[in-house]
C-alpha cells in the first residue's frame, strides 16, 4: 500500500472483546448473543477484508495488531461460520495475512497457523471431534453433521469459485481485483483437501485463474499434488483444467509423460488397441494440440527411445501417439489449430506435411506415389544437402519414425503395388541403418535389393515350402549387421502375410528366423502395428488378418 493512505477506523476492539466473550458458544446465553450479532458481525467482517485485502500481510499486522487473534477466535465459533457468506470472508480476511515469501521465523510461524485454520474451516473430520459443542446449532438448522459439514464445504466452494471467476473478468479494475498473494494462499490451502470431490470446481477454477503477475501465482506445492492425484486417479478434471496445469507447470507435464511410459511398460504389448486406449485416457495426446506440450512429450519419447537403443517396443509406442496426436489435432476447429510449423519448428516443412498425412486420407493406389515423394524429399536432405552433424541425422530420422506408419506400407507397397523398387527400398535403408559410414546404409540396399528381387520371383506361388524361401531365409540369418537384418526380416515378414502361398508356411519360417536370430521383438511389433492399421481400415482380406492373429498368440509367449 502506498505511504499516506489512510486506513478506515472500524469497531475492532468492540468486536474482539465480544470474540473474547462468546468463546466457541458452548452456553446458550453465548449463543443467543451471537445470533443477535451476527448481521453486524457480517458487516464488519466484509468491512475488515475490503480494509486489509490491498494492505499486504505486515501492513495488515501494523494497523491491527490483534487481527490474528479475532480471527482465529471467530473461525472457532460455529455460529459465526455457519452464518450466510462469513466463512468465505474469514477465509479471505486469513489469506491476506498469509505472506507468500516469508522472510523469517515468524512470519513462517503465522504461515502454518494459517494453513492449520483454513484446513480446520474446509475439514469436516476435524469438527466432528467438536460435535458436542456445534450440534445445537447444527440440530437448529435441521440438518444431520454430515449434511452440515457437506454443505458448508459446497458453499465456500462455489464462493470462492464465483470469486475468482468475477475477480478474472474484471482483472483490469485493479481496486476489485484479488491479490497474487491471496491466490496462493488458497491454492496451498488446499494441497490436504485435494482429493474431496467438491473441492472439485475449486481446482478447476484455480487451474484456470490467470492473474495480472508475470509469475506463477500458484503454489508449486498445490500443482504437484493435483498433478500426483489426477494421474493416481483420486480425482477427475475437465481436459482444459488438466492441459492448463501441465503449460503452467513443467515438471508435472514431464512427470505425467513419465508415468504413461511406466504404465505402458508394466502392460503386455498384446494388442495396440490396449495402448492406445492408456495413451488416450492420459489426456497427452490431446493436451499435445499445444505446440509447447508436444515438443516436451516429443523430448521426453526421443530420449526414452535413446536409453532403451531404440528397442521397437518404444518405437511402437511413439508411433502410436503420434497417430493419436494428429487424430487430436485434426479434431481442432480451423480457428483454433496452430500451424505444423509450431510442432516441428526446425525441419524441412513439406516432409512434415508429407509424414502428417494419414494414409486413410489418401486412396490406396495412391499410396506407392506418396511414398516415393517422401522418399525423395528425404533423400534429397539427407545425401544432396550438408547434415552437419550426427544430431541433425539422427532428428531428421527420428522425425521419420515417428510417423512409422508410412514406412510399414512402404515395405507392404514393395511387394503388393506396381512401384519403382529403388526409392522405397532406399527410405527403408535409411530408418534401419540412417548412417551411412563405411557405406553401411549402400551396403543394406544391395541386400535389401537381392532378398526384395528373389521374394518377388515367388509372390504369385500359391504351393510354397520353407525350401523355396531358403535364399531369402540364409540372407537374414547369415547377416551379421544387425540393420540389413531387420530390413530383410521386415520384406521376409510382409511376404508371408500377403503373397499367395505364404501363409501356409509362415509360422513355420518366422518361427525359424527367430530361433536363429534376435530378431522376435523386432517381427511382433510389425504384426501388432499391422493387425492394428488393418482393425481400423479394413483395408486388407479376413485370411491375412486371421493368420496374423495365429502369429501373435504363438509369439506371444516367446517375445
Amino acid at each position: 500500500m502506498a505511504q499516506g493512505t489512510t486506513v478506515p477506523k472500524l469497531n475492532f476492539e468492540y468486536w474482539m472483546d465480544k470474540a473474547v466473550e462468546w468463546g466457541q458458544a458452548t452456553t446458550l446465553e453465548s449463543q443467543k448473543d451471537v445470533c443477535l450479532h451476527l448481521p453486524q458481525l457480517q458487516e464488519f467482517l466484509h468491512q475488515l477484508y475490503e480494509t486489509i485485502k490491498h494492505l499486504g500481510p505486515t501492513v495488515a499486522i501494523q494497523h491491527f495488531p490483534l487481527i490474528g487473534q479475532l480471527l482465529g477466535r471467530l473461525c472457532w465459533n460455529p455460529f459465526v461460520i455457519g452464518y450466510d457468506e462469513n466463512q468465505k470472508t474469514l477465509m479471505w480476511c486469513l489469506c491476506c495475512l498469509y505472506s507468500s515469501e516469508p522472510q523469517n521465523a515468524v512470519e513462517l510461524k503465522a504461515n502454518s497457523w494459517i494453513r492449520s485454520l483454513l484446513c480446520h474451516l474446509l475439514s469436516s473430520s476435524k469438527w466432528e471431534s467438536n460435535e458436542a459443542e456445534t450440534s445445537t446449532f447444527i440440530s437448529a438448522l435441521g440438518y444431520t453433521s454430515a449434511d452440515y459439514y457437506c454443505h458448508l464445504v459446497k458453499n465456500m466452494v462455489i464462493s470462492l469459485v464465483t470469486e475468482l471467476r468475477e475477480n478474472q473478468c474484471n482483472g483490469l479494475n485493479i481496486q476489485e481485483s484479488i491479490s497474487a498473494s491471496c491466490v496462493n494462499a488458497i491454492s496451498i490451502f488446499c494441497v490436504p483437501l485435494i482429493t474431496l470431490p467438491d473441492l472439485t470446481p475449486l481446482l478447476e477454477t484455480l487451474l484456470l485463474y490467470h492473474g495480472g503477475s508475470s509469475k506463477e501465482i500458484l503454489s508449486s506445492e498445490f500443482l504437484e499434488a493435483v498433478n500426483e492425484a489426477f494421474l493416481k486417479k483420486k480425482i477427475s478434471l475437465p481436459e482444459s483444467a488438466v492441459f492448463s496445469l501441465w503449460l503452467r507447470h513443467l515438471p508435472s507435464l514431464e512427470k505425467a509423460t513419465l508415468h504413461l511410459l511406466d504404465q505402458l511398460f508394466s502392460i503386455p504389448l498384446n494388442s495396440l488397441e490396449e495402448v492406445a486406449h492408456v495413451i488416450k485416457d492420459s489426456l497427452l495426446p490431446q493436451a499435445a494440440s499445444h505446440p509447447a506440450i508436444f515438443r516436451i512429450v516429443n523430448d521426453i519419447f526421443k530420449n526414452a527411445l535413446m536409453e532403451t537403443d531404440g528397442t521397437p517396443e518404444v518405437m511402437t509406442i511413439i508411433q502410436v501417439f503420434t497417430q493419436l496426436f494428429l487424430q487430436a489435432y485434426q479434431n481442432e476447429y480451423k480457428q483454433y489449430k496452430f500451424p505444423l510449423k509450431a510442432y516441428f519448428p526446425y525441419h524441412h516443412q513439406p516432409l512434415v506435411r508429407s509424414l502428417v498425412r494419414r494414409p486413410f486420407e489418401l486412396p490406396t493406389t495412391y499410396w506407392s506415389q506418396h511414398v516415393k515423394h517422401i522418399s525423395d524429399m528425404l533423400k534429397a536432405i539427407v545425401e544432396d544437402t550438408d547434415v552437419s552433424s550426427l544430431t541433425d541425422l539422427f532428428e531428421i530420422w527420428f522425425l521419420v519414425a515417428c510417423f512409422g506408419e508410412w514406412l510399414d506400407i512402404a515395405a507392404e507397397q514393395l511387394l503388393k503395388a506396381a512401384v519403382e523398387p529403388d526409392p522405397v527400398l532406399w527410405l527403408l535403408a535409411f530408418y534401419y541403418c540412417p548412417k551411412n559410414e563405411n557405406q553401411q546404409r549402400t551396403q543394406t540396399m544391395v541386400e535389401a535389393q537381392a532378398v526384395y528381387n528373389h521374394l518377388m520371383t515367388l509372390f504369385s506361388c500359391r504351393d510354397l515350402s520353407l525350401k523355396d524361401l531358403e535364399a531369402a531365409v540364409h540372407r537374414v540369418t547369415g547377416i551379421e549387421q544387425c540393420c540389413n537384418q531387420q530390413l530383410t526380416t521386415h520384406l521376409l515378414t510382409n511376404f508371408l502375410l500377403f503373397s499367395s502361398g505364404g501363409h501356409k508356411i509362415a509360422q513355420e519360417c518366422i518361427y525359424h528366423i527367430t530361433e536363429i536370430t534376435d530378431t522376435s521383438k523386432e517381427v511382433y511389433n510389425l504384426l501388432i502395428r499391422t493387425a492394428y492399421r488393418f482393425n481400423h481400415s479394413g483395408e486388407e482380406n479376413q485370411r491375412t488378418v486371421k493368420l496374423m492373429n495365429e502369429l501373435l498368440q504363438k509369439f506371444t509367449l516367446k517375445v
